[in-house]
């Protein structure tokens, strides 16, 4: 089955991310399928990724991870927060 989840990176005590699709089957830092964006939870930087990419692969039949899952949500909800005209 295919998941989309975390892809650890960045130096010990400084967590950067990759929003991954991968086989559930591999290791945390196995083979990647396709990049779909970066989560940065100590910078300025928060959650980067490609909208149209992760719905072709939930389209498709992966499964989002649930800590995947929040910090899109999260996202969409303070996007939709900074645009009230919209």
């Amino acid at each position: 089955m295919v998941k989309v989840r975390l892809y650890r990176t960045g130096a010990r005590g400084k967590p950067s991310y990759r929003i991954v699709v991968m086989d559930q089957r591999k290791k945390r830092q196995g083979r990647v399928l396709e990049l779909l964006g970066t989560y940065e939870p100590r910078g300025a930087g928060g959650i980067q990724y490609s909208e149209s990419a992760l719905a072709k692969w939930v389209e498709r039949g992966a499964q989002v991870s649930s800590t995947v899952a929040t910090l899109v949500a999260r996202h969409k909800r303070a996007a939709a927060a900074a645009s009230p005209g919209a």
